[in-house]
């Protein structure tokens, strides 16, 4: 008998009608259920494949859309030529916010779905059916961009029970509405936590990780044009929204220090090297690799600070 990967789960499929942006996001008590139910192309189209899981609809749902087909036309062809539907629950949404989901009978209870505009919630071996009736009611009343929305819509499935089972893994993933000239273009947003206790709650903190490098991507560019201030304001963004995360204040004081803001870039750096001293070292390689400005005093000064920290 073949054997199909079982993602008993819940999940939401959704169009922003505001960007175009699409999106669909996962939890299950199942490890790395995002490599196995969330399925994504630019400018196509999203599909979620779940319950007794048929990996294949996802890239056929895809290809089908890509080709022209609506997100419910697609999964209405199918299904027809699936002699499983009956365990299958599939969720699809086109580029153009087309949407339709499908829940096989003999899907394990407790499972079901809502159908909304422009998104769908499905979900299986629930602990209770108010699951997927509380994901549409969170997701229809969230504020923010559609990763925001699609969090809190997994949070409410959690909130009222979620999968009978518990809790392991989860996903987001976010693609534009239009296709990307180039083939590795076009995606917002892929993040997985495989195995983990909590595992929404670490899929919030990695989305917050991603706000913080999308400011410093930002400030970086806005650098590039001659915006100093704008780039220096999307770089303490970047520190304020993660601050656990050394690596973004200490290219902030770089980029002070290059400035000749130097004052400025001290304090930011002792606070840096008393979280890790490694990061001087990774200073002095700067200059050499053409990626921070010579300047032998500024680097003396720095650097003097981890004797500071010591002390």
């Amino acid at each position: 008998m073949k054997r199909f990967p079982f993602a008993h789960t819940f999940s939401i499929v959704a169009h922003d009608p505001e960007t175009g942006q699409m999106g669909v996001a996962v939890q299950s008590h199942w490890f790395s259920v995002g490599s196995v139910v969330t399925w994504a192309e630019p400018g196509v189209g999203v599909v979620a494949t779940q319950a007794l899981v048929e990996m294949s609809y996802g890239p056929l749902g895809l290809e089908k859309m890509r080709n022209g087909l609506s997100g419910p036309q697609a999964l209405v062809e199918l299904l027809a030529a699936d002699e499983l539907r009956e365990v299958r629950q599939v969720a699809m949404v086109d580029a153009q916010g087309c949407n339709d989901v499908h829940s096989g009978k003999r899907c394990m209870e407790a499972a079901g779905h809502v159908k909304g505009e422009g998104f769908s919630v499905q979900a299986n071996m629930m602990l209770n059916d108010t699951v997927w009736p509380a994901m549409a009611d969170a997701y229809r009343s969230a504020q923010g961009d559609l990763a925001e929305r699609l969090l809190v819509t997994l949070e409410a499935a959690q909130t009222v029970g979620g999968d009978v089972r518990g809790q392991q893994s989860a996903a987001i993933l976010i693609v534009q509405n239009q296709k990307p000239e180039k083939s590795w273009e076009g995606k917002v947003m892929e993040l997985r936590v495989e195995d983990h206790p909590q595992p929404i709650v670490e899929l919030r903190r990695l989305v917050q990780v991603q706000r913080a490098y999308e400011h410093m991507n930002r400030g970086d560019a806005l650098l590039g044009k001659g915006d100093v201030e704008g780039a220096l304001e999307a770089y303490r963004s970047a520190a304020e929204i993660a601050p656990s995360m050394d690596e973004l204040p200490f290219w902030h004081a770089v980029t002070l220090t290059d400035l000749d803001r130097l004052e400025e870039a001290l304090p930011i750096f002792q606070e840096v090297f008393w979280i890790n001293s490694n990061w001087a070292v990774l200073l002095t390689r700067l200059p050499p690799a053409g990626m921070m400005k010579e300047n032998p005093q500024a680097l003396k000064r720095i650097l003097a600070l981890i004797e500071e920290n010591h002390e």
